[in-house]
């Protein structure tokens, strides 16, 4: 969890004292609310179109489809917190009460961990389907039921990583000014822990899945006579770059918070070198769930005629003419997450 006391109360500390930091305070009260905001609005409009698209025809998703909705939903749960971090960090107080600082710890962690894992969740559903079509769990056992089971089992991971941070978040009065942080227990090893748990769950594991899984899945779709392999192929090296380039500037300053509290780099110029510093990375990575919904979602042929179909609902003025929906979806699945129905369909043509 980002610690947000590091920029509303960057004087906690004894290095502190002797440090000129009201230009990192002034600059976070301006510039955290500002872009938190641009990420709340432009991240909840893409994210709820998700959900209402796949709530709307709800009778022809699959688990790719149930993926993509807990998905966003947990970009939603995350979504929800900044409004009242942006709060927090413009006027340097926590005003919400305790059991709102739980809360909104928990909306974080939760939305934080859930598009994690279920990321790597499509990931691995993309690749069982495709590389190993006739063993795999996914198309062997694609009911209602043990679809749901997998997801509830990531939301249970997703609370079992997130359960420190919102159990030891704690609201307490520093010098008649509210504070909403995580207290670690004292002689404990949990804050540089929780440093680590980012870097490896937040980057390592997801971003080692997703190049180990589309490094085998890509190879299979160059063989394949299918007009769709090379906008299939393009898409996942996208995740994969996307994904790099948004999460990994954040993970490197995790990682020298880790040392710095580890006592190296224990200097006033890179303690707010290190403050500043996670203003930005924090932002930029923040910034990947508005991304998720053109990704997985609005990129698919499938998503985005349903997508047109709700406008051409909803907006029939507008959208009512020089919209071509396609009146039936083809049986066989997408090649993204099919690949027995391509190799059927080449069969037939030779």
């Amino acid at each position: 969890m980002a610690d947000f006391s590091d920029y509303c109360n960057l004087d906690d500390h004894k290095q502190f004292l002797v440090c000129n930091i009201s230009q990192v305070k002034a600059f976070s009260r301006v510039f955290l609310p500002t872009l938190y905001s641009i990420v709340f609005i432009v991240g909840f409009i893409g994210n709820a179109l998700v959900l209402c698209v796949l709530v709307k025809y709800r009778k022809s998703s699959n688990v790719s489809d149930l993926c993509l909705f807990n998905l966003a939903l947990s970009d939603l749960l995350f979504l929800i917190s900044l409004p009242f971090w942006a709060h927090y960090a413009a006027i340097a107080e926590w005003i919400f009460g305790s059991f709102m600082c739980h809360a909104v710890t928990a909306f974080y962690m939760l939305g934080f961990y859930g598009s994690i894992f279920f990321m790597i969740l499509m990931t691995t559903e993309r690749y069982a389907v495709i590389v190993h079509p006739y063993t795999s769990l996914f198309s062997k056992y694609r009911s209602v039921r043990a679809s749901i089971a997998m997801a509830l089992f990531m939301w249970a991971l997703s609370l079992g990583a997130s359960l420190p941070n919102i159990i030891f978040s704690q609201v307490k009065n520093d010098s008649n000014v509210w504070t909403c942080k995580l207290e670690n227990p004292n002689g404990t090893m949990w804050r540089q822990f929780s440093y680590i748990e980012l870097n490896v769950v937040g980057l390592i594991i997801p971003l080692s899945v997703m190049v180990f899984c589309y490094s085998r899945i890509i190879p299979i779709l160059m063989t394949m006579k299918s007009q769709k392999k090379q906008k299939a192929v393009r898409l996942m090296l996208v995740l994969v770059i996307v994904f790099f380039l948004f999460w990994t500037p954040y993970n490197i300053v995790i990682f020298m918070k880790f040392l710095h509290h580890l006592g190296y780099m224990n200097t006033c110029q890179w303690e707010q070198d290190l403050n500043m510093a996670m203003q930005w990375v924090e932002t930029i990575a923040f910034s990947h769930c508005c991304l998720n919904p053109i990704i997985y979602a609005f990129v698919g042929q499938k998503f985005r005629n349903l997508f047109l179909k709700i406008l051409k609902e909803w907006f029939p003025l507008c959208f009512g003419r020089g919209i071509t929906i396609e009146s039936e979806f083809p049986q066989s699945r997408n090649v993204m997450y099919s690949r027995s129905s391509t190799m059927s369909s080449t069969k037939t043509k030779s």
